[in-house]
């Protein structure tokens, strides 16, 4: 039984949806806020992922960051080298899924060229008549980018545990495929 910790920054612009997908989360689904309240700096959550077909576990350490440019001194501190990545965006919010590009950038000089498992998530899919960013268009950004992607709606709790089972089985095989490095040197 192996326990790992992982660092994940959950990033993206004001409103969409980035607390209440970590607080969701934390909450097995047992909060959702209804009324907005801004995020000053960082506001770290921790849980245990479970990886399937294994007794292994990830401790995420949920870096739940402020969408304010008015904050980015403080989160070039607080996001030193992350060992995962959420970059969350409202998929009825074009320049929130524009901007994915700037927060990736930011997270990506803090990994300092180390690969590090990520995830785009596509929020808010309950608002289907107001969607602007289709999803074939943010799955193929988020393949560049070497991302994987994913859509939720936390409001109608669809999928909220989605991107943070993705990074931690993502990190899990990170760590798998370097102790059989390790084991091929001994």
């Amino acid at each position: 039984m192996v326990k790992l910790a992982a660092k994940c920054i959950v990033a993206g612009d004001s409103t969409v949806g980035k607390t209440a997908l970590v607080q969701m989360f934390c909450n097995d689904g047992a909060h959702f806020q209804k009324n907005y309240t801004l995020t000053v700096g960082v506001e770290l959550l921790v849980k245990t992922v479970p990886i399937p077909g294994t007794n292994d576990s990830v401790e995420l350490f949920l870096f739940d960051s402020a969408g304010k440019e008015l904050f980015s001194e403080i989160l070039d501190k607080l996001w030193e080298q992350p060992n995962a990545l959420c970059l969350v965006y409202d998929v009825t919010n074009e320049q929130s899924f524009n901007n994915s590009a700037k927060w990736l950038e930011k997270l990506r000089i803090q990994t300092s060229g180390i690969h590090t498992p990520g995830v785009l998530v596509g929020n808010k899919i309950d608002l289907s008549d107001r969607r602007v960013v289709e999803r074939k268009q943010a799955q193929q950004w988020a393949e560049a980018n070497g991302l994987e992607y994913c859509e939720i709606s936390v409001k109608e709790m669809e999928n909220f545990e989605a991107p943070f089972h993705i990074v931690a089985n993502s990190f899990h095989q990170l760590y798998k495929e370097k102790i059989e490095i390790f084991h091929s040197l001994v």
